[in-house]
């Protein structure tokens, strides 16, 4: 397993069709009072850096590509660990991703964190990792690539964790880090989707 660094890339395993990843996070202790419901989406990006259409977002509201490619296994609530310490978890066969789709960016954001007065400045122990599968029921498999967001974040409300990248026939895994202020309907409109 390799841990990388904000800004380093790897090229994924050539035999991995099927991964997952997954995401985790802790909220820190505060005096809002509110819980904090942190999100994992998934924007599948043409070459222009954009969706194709809206069905290429894949979020608590469409958990399935159309194409089956890319899942999302549910949206944790509450920060709560599973057994493998993930608090949401993405299953990606990438021999399935339509040609289009030259980039997959993986982002994290607080739901409703406006509101509630939350940021990643709050969230402490955030990190993205790649799993390699045999098949959609193995949660264990063998872990290949691992990015830990250990950058203070102060008001960013949503941040891209990571990138999947088409390379020729191949794909490469970046780690990002990026935050940004503004919420899902924010990355929304940066990536091409009116909302």
């Amino acid at each position: 397993m390799i841990n990388l660094s904000k800004g380093q890339k790897i090229s994924l395993d050539k035999n991995m069709n099927l991964c997952l990843v997954g995401l985790g996070w802790d909220p820190n202790k505060y005096k809002g009072g509110a819980t904090f419901d942190l999100d994992a989406s998934v924007f599948l990006l043409g070459a222009n850096g954009k969706v194709m259409s809206d069905e290429d977002f894949v979020f608590y509201s469409n958990p399935t590509h159309s194409s089956g490619s890319v899942k999302s296994l549910g949206d944790d609530r509450t920060g709560g660990k599973s057994d493998t310490g993930d608090d949401e978890k993405i299953i990606i066969n990438l021999s399935r991703v339509p040609a289009h789709v030259q980039k997959m960016v993986i982002v994290i954001t607080i739901y409703d964190a406006v509101a509630k007065k939350q940021n990643f400045g709050q969230v402490s122990n955030a990190y993205v990792r790649v799993v390699k599968i045999k098949n959609e029921q193995d949660e264990v498999g063998e872990e290949v690539v691992k990015f830990e967001l250990d950058e203070e974040f102060s008001n960013e409300t949503s941040v891209a964790a990571c990138e999947i990248t088409r390379s020729g026939s191949d794909w490469k895994f970046g780690a990002l880090g990026i935050g940004y202020q503004c919420e899902l309907d924010g990355l929304c409109r940066m990536f091409g989707i009116d909302v």
